[in-house]
Parts: C-alpha cells; sequence; structure tokens
C-alpha cells in the first residue's frame, strides 16, 4: 500500500513582528539580518495561544482539505520541542480537542527534522497495513523559548504549525523514499537551556553539507536522478543554506521553495507550512517529484522525496 499526503493546512498567528521592530529591541539593523538570513519578518503568537492551539488550527484546515473527520484518524504524531507542557503531549491534546476516537497519539522530538521524522513514521504504519488515516503535523511556539536579548538568535525565530494527512494513495505515488539520521556529538551547538542557544557557525557548517547531502541520497534511493527533480522544500532556516542545498540539486530557483522572508524559522513547522502554502498557489502539480529536507537540534536530519498526487 502506497502512502502519501491526501490533505494540507497550516497557520500562522496574525502578529508580524519586523525586523525593523527588532532594531528598537537589540544591537541589530534590517540589512544585516536580511544579508544575512534573508529573514525580513516573522509571526509571534501572543499569550492567549499555544502550541496545541496552533496545531488544532493547522490540523481542521488539513482535515477539510482531504474531504475527512477527525473520526476518520487513526493516529496522530506531533513533531514539537514546544510543547504547551511536558505532558500531556500535543498530540493528546489534540486528540481530545478534534474529537476522534481513542486513536495512538504522540509527540516527536527532532527538532527542525520533526515533520520529516512523522511523516517517514506515518508511512510504516500505513504500508503495514496498520492504520489508514494518519495526522502529522508541524508546530513551535519558539517564541517562548526565544532570548529577546540575544540579538544572534532572536532574529531568527518564528511561530507556526502546519498539518498534512497521510493516507493511501494510488500505485507510484507518494512517498518514494526517506532518510533520516542523527549526530548527537552536535548537540552542544543547537540546544534550549532557559532559551534557545546557538553556535551559529557550526551549525551553519553542518547544515550546508547536511542539507544537500541528505536531499541527493533521499533522490538515489527513489531511484531517481537530480534532473527528475521539480520541486524542492528545504528547511527555512537561512537563505544561504538553503541556497546551496538548492545548488547540490542543480535545480533553478523558482524551483525551490521561499517562504523564509514571511516566516522566519519556524522549526518543525517550517516545511509544513511551505508546503501547505506551495500546494495551495499551485507550485506543486499532480505527478510533480519534490524533495522535502531539513536538519534541526539533536543534531538530526531528514529528508523525503514525494510523487506527488492521490
Amino acid at each position: 500500500m502506497n502512502a502519501g499526503i491526501i490533505g494540507l493546512g497550516h497557520y500562522v498567528p496574525e502578529k508580524v513582528v519586523t525586523n525593523e521592530d527588532l532594531e528598537k529591541m537589540v544591537d541589530t539593523n534590517d540589512e544585516w539580518i536580511r544579508t544575512r538570513t534573508g529573514i525580513e519578518q516573522r509571526r509571534i503568537a501572543d499569550d492567549s495561544i499555544d502550541t496545541s492551539d496552533m496545531a488544532y488550527f493547522a490540523a481542521v484546515e488539513a482535515l477539510k482539505d482531504a474531504n475527512l473527520h477527525a473520526e476518520d484518524l487513526d493516529m496522530i504524531l506531533v513533531a514539537t520541542v514546544t510543547p504547551d507542557q511536558p505532558f500531556p503531549s500535543v498530540a493528546c491534546r489534540l486528540q481530545n480537542r478534534l474529537g476522534a476516537r481513542k486513536i495512538a497519539a504522540m509527540d516527536i522530538s527532532a527538532a527542525c527534522s520533526g515533520f520529516m521524522y512523522g511523516l517517514a513514521t506515518a508511512e510504516q504504519f500505513i504500508k503495514s497495513g496498520g492504520y489508514k488515516n494518519i495526522l502529522v503535523i508541524g508546530v513551535e511556539k519558539l517564541s517562548k523559548i526565544t532570548n529577546w536579548e540575544d540579538r544572534n538568535t532572536c532574529v531568527l525565530f518564528g511561530d507556526g504549525a502546519g498539518a498534512a494527512i497521510v493516507g493511501p494513495v494510488s500505485e507510484g505515488k507518494g512517498i518514494l523514499s526517506y532518510e533520516l539520521g542523527s549526530d548527537g556529538s552536535g548537540g552542544e551547538h543547537l540546544y534550549q537551556d532557559e532559551y534557545i542557544i546557538m553556535n551559529g557557525r557550526e551549525v551553519f557548517k553542518f547544515a550546508v553539507r547536511q542539507m544537500g547531502e541528505s536531499a541527493v541520497n533521499v533522490i538515489e534511493k527513489a531511484g531517481l536522478n537530480k534532473e527528475d527533480v521539480d520541486y524542492l522544500i528545504p528547511h527555512q532556516a537561512n537563505i544561504r543554506i538553503m541556497e546551496a542545498a538548492r545548488e547540490r540539486l542543480g535545480i533553478e530557483p523558482e524551483k525551490m521553495s521561499k517562504s523564509i522572508h514571511k516566516y522566519g524559522n519556524t522549526s518543525a513547522a517550517s516545511i509544513a507550512i511551505a508546503l501547505s502554502e506551495d500546494v495551495k498557489e499551485g507550485k506543486i502539480k499532480d505527478n510533480d517529484t519534490i524533495v522535502l529536507v531539513g536538519f534541526g537540534g539533536g543534531l538530526t536530519w531528514g529528508a523525503v522525496a514525494i510523487k506527488w498526487g492521490k
């Protein structure tokens, strides 16, 4: 049984924080942020909206897109490093709020790679025949673990959620291959103490190497060539890292998803939001071969190749 994405949804908070707004908070400026990261603004959730709320809004949209109801779900997987609280999980909160049956529900902690981990996990349950419809969400409220006095990190992060319904699709469609990995020795370069702590130089070097390598690997695992890739959705972390991955694949700039300028780095939500937006805007069409690739704290990485369509 082939597993693919049959519904998508996303949510971003209304509040916009621009680079100019940050100039009033820390010693930085718009040009410095844009030239080094590609970020122009980010969305920040207010105190009334937590991680599970954003996950819910995205999930409702994805269910509607898939023409399904919450009772049709067999499992909920939520990728996040910013849950409402350590437990119960965001997935369990979501099961209850959606009114889903008493199905399996769990959170996945793989930082910015989390959505790929979720897709790969969902595929295994569907291909085995154990489950049919699985809700996979990437969601973060990074603003609550961001030090707004640290100019090296506060310019990067934003809040949001992206949701996908993974279910059976026709032969030749759906998830073609995936690659997941981790290197715990690099954990010291990106972690949370009270706030996010990052060694930008080391994370940049790792990301440039790993994003391109993982994208190529997942294409080869699918029995494809670089020329077969129609669209690339990299983790929206830094425009220079994203461009390095694009160049490694040798694809045109217009074939790479870019939403970093609007939303900044939303960690596990980043690829999910970009995918939902791009499909709704018609940038991804039936039978397109797309590659999702990301990296994150852990250090972790993940890539998924998909033949788009149901």
